[in-house]
């Protein structure tokens, strides 16, 4: 096994001097390689922390000799689980669904009674598929019925009406400003942080913007915005507070995610121990099945995390910053998922070589009938296996959400699964089990993603990357029947001699 890591370590370091002298200008001064620039480096370590998560995941399963299709699936669902669990709505703090909207009378029928609306008071109605999107002044209300003034022109069957608040100043704050502008409006919110204030001119012109700070006076609320809104902005517009629900806490969200994967990898596990289907089969219809229901989920549109680009989305795509070059304005960090590697790959790897039960899971690799004979509880040893693969990657999934924000259920993470294998086949893991390691399998994964890099930097077409995958897996496949050819060669010469 030491060989192999060394082997694939060395290709490691070919290939990075290989790519240091092509990427540079002339090729002897690499101080003008693009593979050395801090953005190709730093993005390197990203793309090798999040493939290698899944790398680890898989290497688990395979070491049993078993195999998990199901990978690119699972973090295209873990994703889109993320985003439906933390999704946030913005809904008016005063607002009533419209169920029909009647042109011949110039009203409104409400859902529920509408609390709190007078003549005079102005609302905007919006979400009408025939009905004109507008602000209209309040003649009438009877309990679910809202007369105005102005002429609707169109019935409709859908909508939502909210009620506007004047505009009494606004104060823009420029862009060195904590705050991109100040602005007072008429009554008494109970807004925070976070939540947003919609700006309607009368006319024309909508403006939605976030509050970043609140200040309650007498009559009168002070907004602050995170963005200047322009100077046409003036007190002739309205205002609509729009208070922020949020589905489910970021904790909860996450650790609902990883208990929903640690399930389906105990189905898996299950059906492989004791229903005796094949993993192959197993998780090749978990690939379709998982797919399918995060495409049904958000009726195949795209799923985003763009409120937490600030907050818990760094996770995916922060940095810790090293240095900062003040006169180029270059700076090198390490990349936030980078520390998850290390911290998942130590936990692993002590795991599988200094734990019981990571000799369990080399031993029940190698030989599954001497394993299950010597006392192991084989069945157990490969649920773990198969659980340890889901949950991984379902974080790898989160993470890969949390650095690019958007979901595509029909696209985000097809054949991932192929990059996972690959580095753990890279890395040392024979598919025919009982053989693996978790360093071997991290710069495998780097090996993959330095490859990759190749294609770009050298303007490789693209479409020869699974190509390259496919080459990489033969090959390693063919390295390790080679191995093993040697090495049961060297025990018959041995014997022989004795």
């Amino acid at each position: 096994m030491k060989g192999k890591i060394l082997g694939i370590f060395g290709l490691l370091v070919v290939l990075c001097g290989f790519m240091t002298v092509m990427t540079s200008d002339p090729w002897y001064n690499i101080g003008t390689s693009k593979f050395l620039q801090a953005g190709n480096i730093e993005n390197l370590l990203s793309r090798t922390a999040l493939y290698g998560i899944l790398g680890i995941g898989v290497a688990f399963v395979i070491i049993t000799s078993g195999i998990d299709l199901s990978i690119g699936s699972m973090v295209c669902l873990s994703g889109v689980l993320l985003a439906i669990f933390l999704h946030v709505e913005y809904a008016p703090q005063a607002g009533s669904p419209v169920s029909q909207v009647a042109s011949e009378s110039n009203s409104f029928e409400t859902r529920e009674p509408v609390q709190r609306l007078q003549t005079g008071d102005r609302i905007r109605f919006s979400g009408g598929r025939r009905a004109r999107t507008g602000v209209y002044t309040v003649k009438a209300v009877e309990g679910t019925t809202v007369s105005v003034e102005e002429d609707l022109k169109n019935d409709d069957s859908n909508g939502e009406i909210a009620t506007t608040v004047a505009v009494k100043e606004v104060e823009r704050l420029g862009d060195d400003a904590e705050h991109g502008a100040r602005v007072v409006i008429a009554g008494n919110h109970d807004l925070a942080v976070r939540d947003r204030l919609t700006l309607v001119h009368p006319a024309s012109g909508l403006k939605t913007e976030e509050i970043t700070a609140v200040e309650k006076g007498n009559d009168t609320t002070t907004v602050f915005l995170r963005n200047d809104p322009g100077d046409r902005l003036t007190v002739e517009w309205l205002a609509i507070p729009l208070i922020r629900h949020q589905r489910m806490s970021v904790p909860m969200a996450l650790t609902c995610v990883l208990a929903i994967a640690c399930t389906l990898g105990l189905v898996h596990g299950l059906l492989v121990t004791r229903a005796r289907l094949q993993p192959f089969v197993v998780t090749l219809c978990g690939l379709l099945i998982y797919r399918g229901l995060s495409r049904w989920l958000t009726e195949d549109n795209p799923a985003g995390l763009g409120e937490y680009s600030d907050g818990l989305c760094q996770l995916g795509s922060g940095r810790w910053n090293l240095y900062t070059n003040d006169a180029t304005g270059e700076s090198f960090g390490i990349p936030i998922p980078f520390f998850f590697l290390a911290t998942i790959g130590l936990i692993a790897a002590v795991f599988l070589g200094k734990t019981i039960w990571g000799r369990y899971l080399l031993a029940l690799g190698r030989n599954e009938e001497a394993a299950r004979f010597s006392g192991i509880n084989t069945g157990r040893v490969t649920l773990m296996a198969y659980v340890g693969c889901t949950t991984l990657a379902a974080v790898g999934g989160m993470l890969f959400a949390m650095d690019s924000l958007s979901i595509s259920p029909s696209s985000f993470g097809n054949f991932f699964e192929l990059y996972a294998i690959a580095a753990a086949v890279l890395g040392g893991c024979s598919l025919r089990g009982g053989e693996g390691s978790i360093i071997g399998v991290i710069i495998g994964t780097a090996v993959m993603q330095v490859l990759n890099n190749l294609i770009m930097l050298l303007k490789i077409s693209g479409t020869l990357e699974y190509a390259i995958i496919g080459s990489v897996i033969m090959v390693g496949v063919l390295a390790d029947e080679l191995v093993r050819f040697v090495a049961a060669r060297r025990r018959r010469k041995q014997s022989v001699q004795e």
